[in-house]
């Protein structure tokens, strides 16, 4: 088996302008050997008045998950029997799911019964979990296994070797509005929807995982606008390397944070190739950076990534936020088939 070069990761979160208190979490580990498995997350508390905990259940979200990703990774990592690929793929399609949630209910119900209020009085287990909800996405990198999982909105964006960008994770149905799909959720872990891809070959790996909470994506006025993003970040960051890149970032959130009016917050790991990159090699962007650059995204690819913090991307930021549409969860079936998970190893649901 070949191991996968480490990976560079960067995590910041900003509170967006009309918020009190920003209600994101986010969480990286690791860096994807065997032994030392990548690990992210980024849970998004909802917020609003009905959710006044929310930030408790964000950070009890990313840190569970963690907890049961590691886990998880150790399972791979320790694969010695017969079948282990199906039966590990069973458990991150549904036993991970159900665990997670159930750890995440308990905790708030614990927090709750060590720290009750007056004017917060739910009459039901139901009603204070509500008072916690939060979305969730995460991801688990081995060197030859990528498994992802989403709870709710936000983006799990993957950028291939070749430049294409994809998000394995996003809904197959889309809804105006501001529901979501939340760990308060009655029955949320049949909501999960997951990812599944083992990774035969290091080439196969991606080349940057990035997941965010809906503060990014909502603050394009098109999914286009978003993707340009995605990809003008990963050539800039194989032009430049992410020490090159890091001090930008924020800026670019906080520019987010702007037009979308709410918190904004981004995970991201980079596997550097050696000999390509500018920060590994000392010289321009890779081939393969160029190719994304030119032909995926077209010429403002550049814009999206050195203008943003000015305002000036004609494609990018400036939309409202209403007009990019909430993603929501689909309720799933039982059928093997579930539009939920998403396998790469077969190319189908």
């Amino acid at each position: 088996m070949s191991a996968l070069p480490t990976w560079e990761t960067f995590h910041e979160s900003v509170q967006g302008v009309n918020k009190a208190r920003n209600q994101d979490r986010c969480l990286v580990l690791g860096a994807g050997t065997a032994e030392d498995p990548l690990i992210l997350t980024v849970a998004d508390g909802h917020g609003s008045a009905a959710y006044p905990r929310s930030h408790f259940g964000a950070q009890y979200a990313t840190d569970l998950f963690a907890h049961r990703a590691f886990e998880f990774a150790t399972s791979v990592a320790q694969r010695d029997r017969a079948g282990w690929r199906g039966r590990l793929r069973d458990y991150a399609r549904i036993g991970l799911p159900e665990r997670l949630v159930r750890d995440w209910q308990g905790k708030v119900l614990g927090h709750w019964e060590r720290h009750p209020t007056p004017d917060e009085d739910p009459a039901s287990p139901g009603a204070i979990l509500r008072l916690y909800g939060s979305t969730l996405i995460g991801a688990v990198l081995t060197p030859d296994l990528f498994v992802a999982w989403q709870l709710g909105d936000g983006e799990l964006t993957v950028v291939d070797d070749d430049g294409r960008v994809r998000l394995p994770l996003a809904p197959a149905r889309a809804e105006l509005g501001d529901e979501t799909a939340s760990l308060c959720t009655r029955h949320a872990w049949q909501l999960v929807r997951v990812h599944w891809e083992p990774l035969p070959d290091p080439a196969r790996a991606p080349r940057l995982l990035a997941l965010s909470t809906d503060g990014l994506s909502k603050s394009f006025v098109s999914d286009d606008g978003f993707t340009e993003f995605a990809a003008g970040l990963h050539r800039r960051l194989a032009e430049r390397g992410l020490s090159g890149v890091a001090e930008d970032i924020p800026r670019w959130l906080e520019e987010a944070s702007r037009h979308s009016g709410d918190d904004t917050t981004l995970a991201l790991a980079r596997r550097p190739v050696a000999g390509a990159d500018g920060d590994t090699a000392g010289g321009g962007a890779d081939e393969t950076a160029g190719r994304a650059a030119d032909g995926a995204v077209g010429e403002n690819v550049g814009s999206v990534t050195d203008e943003t913090a000015g305002g000036a991307v004609a494609e990018g930021f400036g939309g409202a936020a209403g007009e990019a549409a909430e993603k929501v969860a689909e309720e799933p079936g039982n059928s093997p088939r579930d539009p939920r998970i998403h396998d790469e190893e077969t190319g189908r649901p």
